[in-house]
């Protein structure tokens, strides 16, 4: 997005793409998509909004849905099984990719790697809420701003940052914030949110599998913040432990599938949805059942950011210049660096011991294999993720 939005296209300067990013990473919910929402309406309106933000999302809703069906189908083919169990050492090395990329830019000073080891250590040893991290990472930053300027550094001014080649194209005057305006957004957004899982609970019942995924995930929606990978810890929590509604290793090779289709990685949400559904059924055939869910579950998690950016957007602007609020989300950054470092943790543990007693020595060397192509020869993610699967497919017919 940003090659193309800022070094090709020229519609935002560096600096306006990067304060862009940090309010969405400030709001709950996928930020690729609630960026793309928000350059749509930045240059379109609401209406550009709409498009750029549902159509962001919407082929990856088909792909991941026959890939979801392919995985719950055909689990008995060994032939498939190798093919997802490939996928599990691509994931740990793809994790461990990001940890490195998100946190060399964000760890610019010594107090954001104190930050970002403090926020892992929460996590991961006392099993701190996610939320009460986020929280505590943006007071840190708002006294940190102040008290310590030089270590929580604030972006440059959007005339300063402007590094690319070829003018900027003239933007239209963002459309004002109003008292009218925001209650009509707030209206409508929460009434397309919540009728359709109110009419799932009344038709299917309060208990049902589908109204308790669109419960949880609309408090997802509320509650992540910093993109999908540091909503993932939380949601493989409940999903997997709380809720029993799938597997540790499914959870695995649904994020492996959601790297693979365009789109928002957070799609992952909708194979979890699409799993409890099949694993669920109640009066329905799993296949409708694992659609309804995987429905839901989408609908959910992205028809909230168009209210959150909608109803921000406007603000947007007036924030650029604040060097408080890019103080905040200078911490909030730092934090989910632990946040992902847990969930990379998390998932190489789970995929290299799959039971006490074992040990996963091919998940070993091709994650290392993998990190090696990915970081030193500079392999993209879907040729990584299809090679590791042709590899752990081949693994399975011809060794296990």
């Amino acid at each position: 997005m940003h090659k193309e939005i800022v070094e090709r296209r020229r519609w935002l300067s560096e600096d306006h793409f990067l304060h862009a990013l940090n309010f969405c990473m400030l709001l709950p919910g996928p930020e690729a998509q609630q960026l793309a929402t928000y350059l749509g309406w930045r240059l379109h309106g609401a209406r550009g909004g709409i498009a750029a933000g549902a159509l962001f999302v919407l082929p990856s809703i088909f792909i991941l849905w026959s890939l979801s069906w392919l995985y719950m189908a055909g689990g008995d083919v060994k032939a498939i099984q190798g093919l997802f169990y490939g996928l599990m050492p691509a994931v740990i090395a793809i994790v461990i990719s990001a940890v490195k990329r998100i946190g060399s830019k964000a760890l610019r000073t010594p107090a954001l790697w104190a930050l970002a080891v403090c926020s892992f250590v929460a996590i991961f040893h006392f099993k701190i809420s996610f939320v009460i991290i986020i929280i505590s990472a943006g007071l840190i930053g708002l006294v940190g701003g102040k008290l310590f300027p030089k270590h929580f550094p604030a972006a440059k001014g959007h005339a300063k940052a402007d590094s690319g080649e070829g003018p900027v194209i003239e933007l239209p005057p963002a459309h004002p914030a109003s008292f009218r305006r925001s209650a009509k957004i707030l209206v409508l957004c929460l009434s397309l949110w919540w009728l359709p899982l109110l009419l799932c609970g009344w038709r299917l019942g309060w208990h049902s599998v589908h109204f308790q995924e669109g419960l949880f995930f609309s408090k997802a929606a509320l509650v992540t913040v910093g993109g999908a990978y540091a909503v993932l810890p939380y949601v493989s929590q409940m999903a997997v432990d709380h809720f029993g509604w799938l597997s540790q290793e499914q959870m695995i090779s649904g994020l492996g599938l959601a790297e693979t289709t365009p789109g928002p990685l957070i799609m992952v949400l909708q194979f979890v949805g699409f799993v409890a559904g099949w694993q669920h059924p109640g009066g329905l055939s799993p296949l409708l059942s694992a659609t309804l869910g995987a429905l839901i579950t989408t609908w959910v998690t992205f028809l909230p950011c168009f209210l959150f950016v909608f109803l921000g957007a406007p603000h947007v602007e007036g924030l650029r210049e604040r060097p408080t609020i890019a103080s905040i989300l200078t911490a909030i950054t730092a934090a989910v660096v632990g946040v992902i470092l847990n969930l990379a943790i998390w998932f190489a543990w789970h995929a290299l011991r799959p039971t006490p007693h074992s040990f996963d020595w091919f998940v070993l060397v091709v994650a290392i294999a993998a990190l090696i192509a990915m970081e030193r020869f500079k392999a993209g993610v879907v040729p990584t993720l299809t090679a590791c699967a042709a590899l752990g497919m081949v693994w399975h017919l011809i060794v296990r």
